[in-house]
Order: C-alpha cells, then structure tokens, then sequence
C-alpha cells in the first residue's frame, strides 16, 4: 500500500513538472513572436523613412525648363544637386536594411515558429500518452490485486467450511465430499488471481521503471533541447539585427564621403566668375565727360556714350505722322506751362474715327506680357546676344553634320543598291537624298543668317585696347514710325514679349499722332497725376516702339512714378507731360525714404 501511494505520489508530481513545462515552453514561443513582431515593425520604420528621405530628395531636384536647372552651372548648385543624389542612395541602404530584415530575420522565424510549436506538440503528446499508458497498466494492477484478495478470502471461507462440515457428524459423507471440493476449487482460483497479480505486478515495474527511467527522461530531454534551440535561434536572429545594419554602413559612409566631396567642390570664385561671364552686357564703360561752359541763353547739354546701342535723341523731335513736339526737360526739373491748346474737334468724333480705322488693340499689361523673343536676340546686351548667337550656330552645326551623315549613308545604300539590284531599288533612295540636300541648304543658309548677326554683334563690341571714348550731344526723340517689317526685333522689349503686327501697330501710331487734339482730350482729363515715388538711372538705352512704353538713354535720370509689379516694368516720368514703361532691368531704381526703402534693381 504504501508504494502505491508513492507511485501516486510521483505521478501526480510528474503531472504538475508537465504543466510547468507546458507553461514555460509556451511563453518561449510567445517571446519570438514578439520579436519577431518588434523586427517587422522595424522593417516598416525603415520602409517609410527611406520613402520620405526619396521624395525629400525628388522634391529638391531641378525641375526642367526652369530657373533651378540653370543654376546647375554652379558649382554650388552641382555640389547640392551631388547632396540630393546621395541622399538617394542613402534612402536606398535602408531599404536594403528592410528588406534583409525581412528575409533573413522576420521570415525566417515565422518558419521557425512552425516547426517549434509542431515539435512542442509532438512532445508533449508523447508525454502525455507515456502517463495514460502507466496510469493503464497502474488500474489493472489495482484490478488484479482486489480480485486475487477476493479469491483469497473466498477460498479462506470456503476451506472454514469444509472444515465445519467433516467435523460436524451428522453431515453426510456427500455433503462433506461437496464442500471439500468447492474448498478446492476455491483455492485454485485464489492461485490462479495470484499468479495473474504477480504477471501484472511485474509488467507494471518494468513499463514503470521504462517510464520514469527512460521516457519520460527522453522526453523531458527533448524539450529540453527544443528549449536550447529556440534561445539559440533568438540570439541568432538578434546577431543578425546587428549584422544587417553593418552590413549597409560602408555603402552608407560613401554616401557621405560623397557629399563631404561635393561640398568640399563648391568652388566661390569660379561661380562668381560665371556670374560675370553671365550677365556681362559687352558696353563700353564711358569716357571722360568734356567741361562745357555757360553762356547767356545756352543751354547746358548732357553726354551720352557714343557705345550705346541707340541713336542720340534730339530734344524737340516731332511725333511720327506730325504730331505736336514736346521738350525733353531735365528729370528734376517740372514744366508747368503747358502749351497752349488748338481748337479742338469734338472728342467722340475723333475717337470714333479712330476706333473705325483699326480694330481695338489689346491692353498694355497684355501687350507686355505675350510671346517670346526676336530671333537675332537683339533685345539682349551684346555680350549676352553674342554668346546666344554662338550657341545657336554650334546647334545648327551639329543638325548639319548630322544631316550630313545620315547623307552619307543613304548614299553608300544607294551605291550598294546599284551594285546588288536584288537588295534594293536604288530609285527608293532618291527622294530622301533630296531631301535631305534641301535641309542642309536650309541649315547652311541660316547659319550664315546667324554668323552675319554675330560679325555685326562682333563689330559693335569695343576692343579692350581702345580708351574710352564719350561724345556729347542732345538727346533725339526716336521716331517710332521708322519700321522694317522683315526684322523681329522691332517688337522690342527686354524679354521678347511684343507679338502684335508691327505695320498694325504702326497704322495705330501713325493715326494716333496725327491727331494732337485726341492726346489734349486726355491730357486734360480729371485723371490725378500720380505722385513720384523716387528717381532712376537707365543703365542701358530703350526704344520704346510700342504703345505705353516711353524711349531712354543710357545714363539718363527719371521719376519713378509706379515700381515693378512682378511683370518687370517699371512706370517712369520724364516730365508732366512724358511719362510710360521702361524695363526694370534697363534701369537703376532709387526709391524716396519714405516709401518700403532703398531698393535697387539691375
């Protein structure tokens, strides 16, 4: 009794080792998901910093057919274009990062996961069966045992009474032959529950000792190793965390030694010596100016450099068409007497002549806003026109050589053809080969177009040999109505913007100045002069050939009266009674204190 209560005993304590182990085991597999899990989340940190880091660096790159793109000549804008580019790969080794985390750690113990939870199964399984199948052979024991102790108290009580029988006398000799045979037969069988007790007896201590010395070590080892690789796998998996980002760190440190190089390139003078290549406008720097006396009834003169690219203007020129002349008095000074007035026609008799003679012109605003251009880039300072000239003929030079050598080949084709009939018709050929003469023509001609404009350009350009030289001379009003109908550029403006008909707009000019009294309508309007706001300086000459728009010279003073509003004219006064648009590039503007401060544009 007392080592079947020990074998109790032990089962149950080999039950309860069981489900600790069941508990341990599975929070072991529960502590790799976790950091599995911790690894994924990982992986998509870098994911989505990389995609940021990719389109941090798109969103600064140069943008085509812009102002960022040209910049691109600087070494400065090249090293952070290098910055950007690096940046890229960058965002790329945390890519490479992710992905190796994903394959090499996340996917690999997702794998791993699988098979641990099987093998724990399998395990605790076979654990399981090993105590029902002792917990089985331990009942029919017990079974055995109380039937081989019933068959032995049977037997006892019936040898009593076979004992009781022969002893008694009056009991037949039958009776007591019965009783000593049931005697008999109870005993056998209390012999045979013995023998049968004793067979399970001794399977049970051998499957016993097989269990508690075998299986059950066997399978506690098991999980036991099961245990060590799992540990073993997440150290592994953490080695390799570690791993995946060193991998990355050399490519990640060229990066950088790349942009360490790049801003280690930005070179401050050759980019300021570009700037100067840039915007240098080719003009003569201007002489001395001559001393000039004064004398009762003359009048002082101002000087203009005989470089600039406009003709000199006379002071008392007439409107083209013969309008009224104005004076050109000094930008200082205000002429508040105004000529006197012709008798006038009615106001809506000439407009409406006016209005049935030509179509009604676009504004001003739009006017000055419009299309691109003229083609000899005249509107560009001489140095600026002559590099674009330069430029256009070294394209039209590489469009003819390549023309040249697509020739050159149809006609090898052709000869080809004429050698092996059976390969081609040379006839075939002939159509594109005049074509391809009339394109070269066509290129050769305007090549010799543009080397006529950049030997003119070229001409015009002082030699850095000759002193400086300043003439005087009064200033002459640009007659307007002097057109060439074959020439681009005389839709002038400083960025190419005048696209109306030019005969249109001279037709318009013309009928405009030969009516004074339409000007004197307006002139003596209730429209409120508009007040100075600060004076200019013109750094280049302007002809303003279109409407609203008014003619300067270089180095002449003026009122500004309205500044720039983003279209790049500035509005000007010469006196009360000039007044009109010059570019703001043209010009160097000098605002009043009182206004938003002294802002300069060149």
């Amino acid at each position: 009794m007392e080592s079947g209560r020990a074998t109790l005993l032990k089962e149950q304590q080999l039950k309860d080792q069981f489900d600790n182990l069941e508990k341990h085991t599975q929070s072991g597999i529960e502590f790799v998901e976790r950091y599995s899990k911790f690894v994924k989340e990982r992986s998509d940190i870098e994911i989505s910093y990389a995609k940021q880091i990719r389109n941090l660096s798109k969103k600064y790159q140069p943008k085509k057919n812009s102002r960022e793109e040209e910049e691109n000549k600087y070494t400065s804008c090249r090293a952070f274009l290098s910055t950007l580019n690096e940046l890229n790969d960058y965002a790329g080794q945390h890519e490479v990062i992710a992905e190796n985390l994903t394959s090499q750690i996340i996917t690999e113990l997702s794998r791993y996961l699988t098979e641990l939870k099987a093998e724990r199964k399998s395990h605790f399984h076979d654990g399981r069966k090993a105590q029902q199948q002792i917990e089985s052979l331990w009942k029919q024991l017990e079974s055995s045992k109380r039937r081989f102790e019933r068959d032995c108290k049977e037997a006892d009580r019936a040898q009593q009474y076979f004992e009781r029988m022969d002893a008694d006398i009056n009991v037949t000799k039958a009776d007591v032959e019965k009783a000593r045979q049931q005697a008999q037969m109870r005993h056998q069988i209390a012999a045979d529950s013995k023998t049968e007790y004793s067979n399970y007896l001794t399977k049970f201590n051998q499957e016993q000792n097989e269990h508690y010395y075998t299986l059950i070590p066997n399978i506690f080892q098991k999980l036991q190793e099961m245990e060590e690789r799992r540990i073993e796998r997440v150290g592994v998996s953490m080695k390799t965390y570690a791993e995946v980002d060193r991998e990355v760190l050399p490519i990640v440190g060229k990066c950088l030694d790349g942009m360490t190089k790049a801003a280690e390139s930005i070179e401050p003078k050759t980019d300021s010596k570009q700037v100067v290549e840039s915007y240098k406008s080719g003009f003569e720097p201007p002489g001395d100016v001559e001393f000039e006396d004064y004398g009762p009834g003359q009048t002082m003169k101002r000087t203009v450099s005989e470089t600039s690219l406009s003709n000199s203007r006379g002071e008392a020129k007439e409107r083209p068409g013969g309008g009224k002349s104005k004076g050109k008095l000094w930008p200082f000074i205000k002429n508040k007497n105004k000529s006197p007035k012709q008798n006038k026609e009615p106001l809506s008799n000439r407009f409406n002549e006016f209005m049935a003679s030509k179509p009604k012109m676009t504004c001003l605003r739009s006017l000055r806003r419009g299309g691109s251009g003229p083609e000899d880039f005249s509107h560009l300072p001489p140095e600026q026109r002559r590099k674009k000239l330069q430029a256009k003929i070294d394209d039209i030079n590489k469009d003819i050589q390549k023309e040249m050598d697509q020739k050159d080949a149809l006609t090898k084709m052709k000869g080809v053809y004429e050698k092996n009939p059976q390969m081609g018709d040379p006839a075939s050929v002939d159509p594109r080969l005049v074509e391809m003469a009339m394109n070269i023509e066509k290129l050769q001609s305007e090549v010799q177009k543009f080397e006529g404009w950049l030997a003119e350009v070229e001409g015009r350009l002082p030699s850095r040999s000759d002193p400086p030289r300043r003439q005087s001379g009064l200033y002459e009003s640009q007659n307007s109505t002097m057109v060439d109908n074959n020439c681009a550029q005389d839709r002038e403006s400083p960025d190419g913007s005048y696209t109306e008909d030019q005969s249109s707009e001279t037709q318009v000019k013309v009928a405009i100045a030969n009516t004074p009294e339409f000007d004197d309508e307006f002139d003596d309007g209730d429209e409120e002069t508009l007040p100075t706001i600060g004076t200019c300086k013109a750094v280049y000459s302007f002809e303003g050939h279109n409407e609203g728009t008014i003619s300067v010279t270089e180095g002449e003073l003026l009122f500004v009266i309205e500044q720039d509003k983003g279209d790049g004219w500035t509005r000007v006064r010469r006196n009360e009674e000039e007044e009109g648009y010059v570019p703001t590039s043209y010009v160097e503007v000098f605002l009043e204190t009182n206004t938003k401060g002294a802002m300069t544009y060149i």
